[in-house]
């Protein structure tokens, strides 16, 4: 395996980006001094994990700015929202939030308004953001969250709006510091971007073009990872299955995992989302071999019917997908298998959901995304003739759960009785003296024990099953 040299482009912009976060902990410091308080943040994020991970690497370099956190919104010096502009509902909630970030800027003419994320590559976005919402100071996109502290300090200096949107890709820059969110597992991107183009997604056009992180700096990444106590890692990217292809070094997804599979004490291997268009046997066998890749699968459908499938540039049939599935589970047999179903898409009609429940009831997933199509200015679907009256769209998607609750109900009754290994994740919110937690197939279990267990593999025997989640306890 050929390792690829680190770009020096990424070494000066790292060196440029200190620089200015030390600026900034200074005029932080000096407030702290005067006023006895620190400023604070608070960071919202919509949308993927991709866009989770991005938070973490925003909050990082916001605390070696100086900044503490907020313990909410409203009380904040710093706000930034990275948004996301896969779903109309999630832009929606983005601008009734600055509604209210209007009325609390006219009470506190300090704050500052930040917005990064997806949602801010649309030229329709920005214009609308500098036309009604001039409360904002800092906007950029994608590609350049690690000019953070560098929007920040100018904004400072100029006190003016600050707008940096990049409509294409730079190098990636890595080594930004990170703030996760559990000690214990953490997400790791191998990969940017996505090529696939389906006609119905955003995502191309504002996360660029597919790039792949060299295997060593992932290596090196999730190595620090686990010597700084983690025990899961789930991989990242829009499309893993295409991750290498457009490096120098001849490296597979498939091969890396194999390589990370090596790292001592490393637990716990995830990844998602997989395309089904490319998912190899070659994938198929790695999964199975290691033993530190969890037995579950991210799969993506998306609709049963190949016309649809056509009309949403998928790349696959029906068949082609449900050969897939039964490959995979004649080599891992306990696998969980779950995916994304997009419902409404133009042209849609009950003979075409039809065969989206047929795919349901052979595949038997374990979970699944379930969305109603969200119209995307800019892509293909959005000008296509048969659009789908929501009132329709609607009654498909009431098809669709009704033949999807029942086998996730009875796939997870399968575990009554059982003892599982579960990674005790966090104290549950809403059941008091209740930890929750993921099985390795990724089930999400809930059991009575005090906080004392958050970060360890315990044994779980389960006791009951809901649809969407099971009750167990210590054993």
């Amino acid at each position: 395996m050929n390792v690829e040299e680190k770009p020096k482009f990424e070494n000066e912009q790292i060196k440029r980006q200190k620089i200015f976060i030390d600026k900034i902990k200074k005029i932080n410091d000096e407030y702290a001094e005067k006023t006895g308080k620190r400023k604070t943040m608070f960071i919202s994020t919509f949308g993927c994990q991709m866009n989770a991970h991005d938070s973490e690497k925003l909050e990082g370099m916001l605390v070696e700015m100086g900044y503490s956190y907020a313990d909410e919104e409203k009380n904040a010096d710093f706000i930034i929202y990275n948004t996301c502009c896969v779903r109309e509902n999630a832009e929606n909630k983005v601008y009734g939030n600055l509604g209210y970030l209007k009325r609390q800027k006219k009470l506190k003419p300090n704050l500052k308004i930040a917005l990064c994320g997806c949602m801010m590559q649309q030229d329709s976005v920005i214009q609308k953001i500098k036309e009604s919402y001039k409360q904002v100071d800092i906007v950029f996109g994608t590609h350049n969250i690690y000019k953070l502290a560098e929007l920040i300090y100018t904004n400072l200096e100029t006190n003016s709006p600050v707008f940096d949107i990049w409509k294409e890709h730079g190098e990636i820059v890595e080594d930004l510091p990170s703030v996760r969110k559990y000690k214990f597992k953490a997400g790791v991107n191998i990969m940017f971007g996505c090529n696939n183009f389906c006609s119905y997604c955003i995502v191309p056009y504002v996360r660029g073009r597919e790039r792949s992180r060299s295997s060593a700096d992932i290596i090196n990444e999730v190595n620090a990872l686990v010597n700084d106590g983690v025990k899961e890692i789930t991989l990242l990217g829009q499309n893993v299955n295409s991750y290498g292809k457009n490096l120098k070094e001849k490296i597979t997804f498939a091969e890396l995992l194999r390589e990370i599979n090596k790292i001592d004490g490393l637990e716990r291997i995830r990844f998602m989302t997989s395309h089904p268009k490319d998912l190899s046997s070659e994938l198929i066998y790695a999964m199975r071999d290691c033993e530190k890749v969890c037995n579950h699968i991210h799969l993506p459908f998306q609709a049963g019917n190949n016309e649809i499938l056509k009309r949403m540039n998928r790349n696959y049939t029906k068949e082609k997908y449900l050969e897939i599935i039964e490959k995979i589970r004649s080599e891992i047999s306990d696998i969980a298998i779950t995916t994304d179903i997009l419902v409404g898409f133009p042209g849609e009609g009950d003979k075409e959901i039809e065969d989206t429940l047929d795919v349901i009831r052979k595949a038997r997933f374990s979970g699944a995304f379930t969305f109603l199509y969200s119209k995307r200015t800019g892509t293909p679907a959005a000008v296509m003739e048969d659009q789908v009256s929501e009132a329709d769209a609607k009654r498909g998607f009431n098809r669709v759960l009704q033949t999807l609750n029942p086998i996730i109900f009875e796939i997870n009754s399968q575990k009554l009785g059982k003892t599982y290994d579960v990674l005790a994740e966090e104290a549950s919110p809403s059941d008091t003296g209740f930890i929750k937690g993921r099985l390795r197939d990724n089930s999400l279990v809930h059991f009575k024990a005090d906080e004392s267990v958050v970060g360890n593999i315990v044994n779980v025997k389960i006791t009951e099953c809901k649809t969407f989640y099971l009750i167990g306890e210590l054993v």
